[in-house]
């Protein structure tokens, strides 16, 4: 494999440095001390093609594969991981879904808003009591002639207050069984269809999360995205790719904690050295450089499958928990070299610590990667 740059990647790497530079890097912590989502902000990204990196030309999207999709998080999220999460979250969950289940009716309708941003995208899977057990959802649609009737709520939910369309798995079988849930697409503005509560967090604060809640709701039979009973097969399907999304933006905040680490080493002195020239640092940098470039190709290694139509379950499970629990132990020693000083907010390491942890969580936690890579090497 060649493991450079190809010139698109190289390309899109520069022109997100410099957008974030200028658009992202001033605005950071006014974001994430007032929880404010940018949505200016993702409309530029919408028009330079970032949050339609997947989704084919013909339909307004970029027509890029999975290389340039982790070229794209990554830079970002070197910057602020929280506008790194809600253009993985805006890609890969509802678009692509979209993208990927939709008839052409369908992906012609939706699809080249969201390319462009017109749309901001939600997708909804999680409830209150329905975490990881995600085939336990209590959320229920009843068919009633040409449409179905929605009861319930999701939580947890990315862009659930400023999303325009949210592509919702809800129950319309027996619980538990996985083959009785199914997609729709939901807009804003539909009757019985709301935003709750938004969550406070503690760290990825600029990217919007909330309930999504259904009262009565109406979809039309139009809305649903391929047959009855496949949604949470479907679910399962776009998290592998999710999973990329996960594992990019875990490797944008270890390479933006290690980088801030980097130089705070060399430029902080003590006992008339710089403190990179003692071994208890200088190792520390050792490791998170190595946990780095692990990451790294585990991620490459799982877009080249994908890439290929190839199974990525188990590597995508592999690369979202190598990457995600190394971006956590990377922000952990970020702080710990910058000492007292990384525990201040007037230094960018406390930020990559608060947000990392949520990559150990979202789409699926550590816990759950383990149970999927271990079934799948037991199947084998």
């Amino acid at each position: 494999m060649n493991f450079d740059y190809n010139e698109t990647q190289s390309m899109i790497a520069q022109s997100i440095k410099d957008f974030a530079e200028k658009n992202i890097r001033p605005n950071i912590m006014e974001w994430d001390e007032a929880q404010i989502f940018p949505i200016p902000l993702f409309k530029k990204l919408g028009e330079m093609g970032f949050m339609g990196v997947l989704v084919p030309e013909e339909y307004g999207g970029s027509g890029l594969g999975y290389h340039e999709y982790i070229t794209v998080v990554e830079e970002i999220s070197k910057v602020d991981p929280s506008i790194g999460l809600s253009v993985a979250a805006h890609n890969s969950l509802c678009t692509n879904h979209i993208l990927t289940f939709g008839n052409e009716e369908q992906k012609k309708k939706w699809l080249p808003k969201l390319a462009t941003a017109e749309y901001i995208g939600a997708w909804g899977l999680t409830e209150h009591n329905t975490g990881s057990d995600a085939g336990g959802m209590n959320t229920t649609a009843v068919k009633d002639g040409d449409s179905w009737i929605v009861n319930g709520a999701k939580n947890f939910i990315t862009h659930a207050i400023s999303g325009d369309v949210a592509v919702v798995i809800v129950r319309t079988g027996e619980k538990g069984d996985s083959k009785g849930m199914t997609a729709f697409v939901f807009e804003k503005g539909m009757p019985g269809f709301s935003s709750g509560k938004k969550e406070n967090k503690l760290g990825m604060r600029a990217s919007e999360t909330a309930e999504l809640v259904f009262d009565n709701c109406r979809v039309p039979d139009a809305n649903r995205l391929g047959e009855v009973g496949q949604g949470f097969v479907q679910a399962m399907k776009i998290l592998d790719g999710g999973r990329i999304s996960i594992g990019a933006l875990s490797l944008g905040i270890a390479k933006g904690a290690y980088e801030a680490a980097l130089k705070y080493s060399k430029e902080r002195y003590q006992f008339g050295q710089p403190i990179s020239s003692f071994q208890g640092i200088s190792f520390k940098l050792a490791d998170m450089a190595t946990e780095i470039e692990a990451s790294e190709l585990l991620l490459h290694k799982a877009a080249f499958l994908k890439q290929q139509h190839k199974p990525v379950t188990t590597l995508g499970a592999m690369a979202k928990m190598y990457a995600s629990e190394a971006c956590v132990k990377i922000a952990n020693e970020a702080v710990q070299i910058h000492g007292g000083y990384g525990y201040t907010k007037d230094f960018p390491v406390e930020k990559f610590y608060r947000d990392s942890k949520l990559c150990t969580i979202g789409e699926g936690t550590t816990e759950i990667q383990k149970l999927v890579i271990s079934r799948n090497l037991l199947k084998e």
